[in-house]
């Protein structure tokens, strides 16, 4: 088991790796926003690293025995560091008369709080850095 500042340096490394990709989906997006029948794409990362953080502390009441390997379990700890950012196209919504599902406007905010976020994760990244600095004194 590694120590809490590993675990959250890790952690925090993983979000500003999936906030960089998150830029360059934002960007595309914006690019081919006048494109006929293109379709707009979204990063999902944060839910699925929820999910496997989740996983670790919630057992089930009842946790079904494998007798056998083909036997299905009831439950599987999910290890946050197999969680990837996967990109997600949206079908489904069509905004402009030509196919095209890009808003401008939506992805400049997409891409404001996309940066705030990144701002915000290397200043939780200095924080934790800087604790161990004060230790370290």
């Amino acid at each position: 088991m590694e120590n809490n500042f590993s675990r959250t340096v890790d952690l925090v490394h993983r979000a500003m790796d999936a906030s960089l990709i998150r830029r360059d989906v934002i960007a595309n997006n914006l690019a081919n926003a006048t494109v006929p029948g293109f379709k707009r794409s979204d990063l999902s990362f944060e839910s699925e690293l929820k999910r496997a953080l989740d996983t670790e502390k919630q057992r089930p009441s009842l946790e079904l025995t494998q007798t056998d390997p083909r036997h299905i379990s009831n439950w599987r700890k999910r290890d946050y560091q197999e969680v990837q950012p996967r990109r997600v196209l949206d079908y489904v919504s069509t905004s402009k008369n030509n196919g095209n599902n890009v808003d401008p406007e939506q992805e400049i905010m997409r891409a404001v709080e996309n940066q705030l976020l990144y701002t915000l994760l290397a200043q939780g990244e200095s924080f934790e850095f800087s604790q161990i600095t004060m230790v370290l004194r």
